[in-house]
């Protein structure tokens, strides 16, 4: 296994729609795969003003046998 991450990023979404959307994915992937969730936000002068985005990131165990990356 390896760990492995998927992002939901809008400027335009809700915190609410975003973290749903990151909530349903995270079920999908279930308790025993999922690592952390976490989130961000930048630009604007507020949390979706001009230039505004946020981020919600699942990282999780990815099942597909890969080889190692060289290091």
């Amino acid at each position: 296994m390896r760990a492995t991450f998927r992002q939901f990023v809008s400027a335009t979404e809700s915190w609410e729609t975003l973290f749903a959307r990151a909530a349903d994915f995270a079920t999908e992937v279930g308790r025993d795969r999922l690592i952390s969730i976490s989130h961000s936000h930048g630009g604007g002068t507020e949390m979706f003003g001009s230039g505004g985005s946020g981020v919600v990131t699942v990282w999780y165990w990815d099942q597909a046998d890969r080889p190692s990356r060289p290091a």
